[in-house]
């Protein structure tokens, strides 16, 4: 009787070990996959509390943001599908429409320089002088087309101190079966034209290392200089990345951008105080929005 009770004993033992053995090993890995590849918001920032602009009806499928020399009073805006550049108070709905072009597939918009600079996703710029955004329809709007490889773009930025512009492929034939994610820097000229002056590129293979993740295709739908750190902020919409490089475009790390948040971001501006701003298209249960992230010196 004693030895069957010993041996009972011993078995629950083993169990008990066994169970112990199997919290602690699930505790560590948890802690593990907690901890993830890397910080969830570039420092400065806090990705998880945005202070949220809604945007008029009109601006549902807001796509490219700017602001006019840093100044975050006014916004300066573009949506799919329209010819127009919408003006209006950060905060505001009571927008102004200035029509520059036919219905098209307009993606992105930069203020350099006293000129507006739309961005249509085959490659094609529109540029016209700032001013004219007072009136109901631009004048001396100038067409630029060929400036850039066939493909798809969405991404760009205008350099007010360079008069650089910098656009970026979302899909182009020139990356077709590489890992390198091709761009192109135009420099405006006095007329509102542009001249061809450089290219540039940036290895994605990294996004799946920094992430740990199978992100996928990398396709940019938007990019922007930080102005304090000079750092390239680049949003790609499809797998809801925001991805921050150095100067050189070297990736230096990847952030994830919650489906909570981020309805589908599609725009990204800096105002003079280095506050992040991303724009976001609307859906049926959510208007258009811009969302503003404030920069928060970090603690030395």
């Amino acid at each position: 009787m004693v030895n069957k009770l010993t041996n009972k004993a011993n078995k629950n033992y083993v169990v008990v070990l066994g169970l112990l053995a199997f919290v602690a090993s699930f505790t560590a890995l948890s802690c593990v996959e907690k901890k993830g590849p890397g910080p969830e918001s570039p420092v400065g920032y806090d990705l998880n509390k945005p202070h949220k602009y809604q945007m008029p009806d009109i601006l549902q499928e807001i796509s490219g943001i700017a602001f006019n020399n840093g100044d975050n009073k006014t916004v300066y805006a573009e949506m799919d599908e329209d010819g127009s550049l919408f003006t209006l108070p950060l905060g505001s709905k009571e927008e102004k429409v200035t029509k520059f072009g036919k219905k098209g597939d307009y993606e992105d918009i930069s203020i350099i320089k006293g000129w507006a600079i739309l961005l249509k996703s085959n490659g094609t710029l529109y540029s016209f002088p700032l001013s004219e955004a007072s009136k109901p329809e631009a004048a001396n709007v100038k067409e630029s087309k060929d400036l850039v490889p066939k493909g798809e773009y969405e991404g760009m930025y205008g350099d007010e101190t360079t008069g650089q512009v910098y656009v970026l492929c979302k899909q182009c034939s020139v990356d077709k079966g590489t890992k390198k994610t091709s761009g192109y820097i135009l420099t405006l000229q006095s007329d509102g034209s542009f001249k061809s002056t450089g290219t540039f590129n940036t290895d994605v293979s990294q996004v799946d290392k920094l992430t740990g993740k199978k992100k996928g295709t990398f396709h940019p739908s938007a990019l922007a200089m930080n102005p304090l750190t000079k750092e390239w902020y680049i949003v790609s919409s499809v797998n809801k990345a925001l991805v921050v490089t150095d100067a050189n475009w070297k990736i230096k790390n990847v952030y994830h951008l919650s489906s909570n948040i981020f309805n589908q971001p599609e725009g990204i501006a800096f105002d003079a105080a280095g506050n992040l701003y991303i724009s976001n298209e609307g859906s049926e249960t959510q208007v258009g929005n811009i969302l503003r992230f404030d920069y928060k010196k970090p603690k030395s």
